[in-house]
């Protein structure tokens, strides 16, 4: 399995200038560091609503094209699924869909979960999944297995980004679940995000809590951090 950048990566302009605080900087108080997460939060609250209505506003045939893009590249990335349990999700409020890329992975050998929210500020579990298998709805009513399915630690995790930086640390929705998650399974085999090169920001303002991707997947190429190193 390779993650393969196919050019160098392109990102807008920050917003603000809170890229140039160094709440590590000396002289700077523990009041002043709390300030400066809060409004790293606040900053993050609104990116978020930015990405998500410009996400919302990609035209519905526009984004089933970058779906079948991101899922060719994926394949790329992972080849063989024999062996593996790939975690992926179920599409909410205009994120990639990648369903009808779960048959082929069921074709070729690989089985495949969904993740699960079960408790507020708690890791996710993953649960296997198969097209026609028995779905309930969850947190937010998106769509998960039901409890009798077998419940997983997968190989490969694939996740929707909000949006993401160049160093591959990933904006979410807020909640925390990806990170407590990963940090819980501690290595895999590869964590990937994805989404469209449109969700491309300077900057996350990564906290000592994030976690970065291995890589980040959009229809337009791949990014990951060494692509920007130097």
């Amino acid at each position: 399995m390779t993650v393969q950048d196919d050019a160098p990566a392109q990102f807008a302009s920050p917003p603000c200038l809170m890229h140039e605080l160094d709440e590590n900087y000396i002289g700077v108080t523990a009041d002043r560091r709390s300030h400066l997460k809060q409004d790293v939060t606040r900053w993050r609250k609104a990116e978020r609503a930015r990405l998500i209505a410009g996400r919302l506003a990609i035209d519905p045939e526009a984004r089933k094209r970058y779906s079948a893009s991101i899922i060719t590249k994926l394949d790329g990335i992972i080849g063989s699924p024999i062996g593996y349990v790939v975690s992926g999700y179920w599409p909410f409020r205009g994120e990639p869909d990648l369903r009808p890329w779960v048959e082929s992975l069921h074709a070729r050998g690989g089985q495949f979960a969904l993740p699960v929210v079960v408790e507020r500020n708690k890791p996710l579990i993953f649960r296997l999944w198969s097209p026609g298998a028995p779905l309930i709805r969850g947190v937010w009513n998106i769509p998960i297995p039901d409890e009798k399915a077998e419940e997983v630690v997968p190989d490969i995790i694939i996740a929707p980004v909000v949006g993401f930086d160049s160093k591959c640390y990933r904006l979410g929705y807020g909640g925390g679940y990806f990170d407590r998650t990963l940090e819980v399974i501690g290595r895999t085999e590869c964590v990937l995000g994805v989404g469209y090169a449109q969700q491309a920001i300077s900057t996350i303002y990564a906290q000592s809590h994030d976690i970065p991707m291995d890589a980040i997947v959009t229809e337009c190429e791949t990014f990951h951090p060494q692509s920007n190193a130097g």
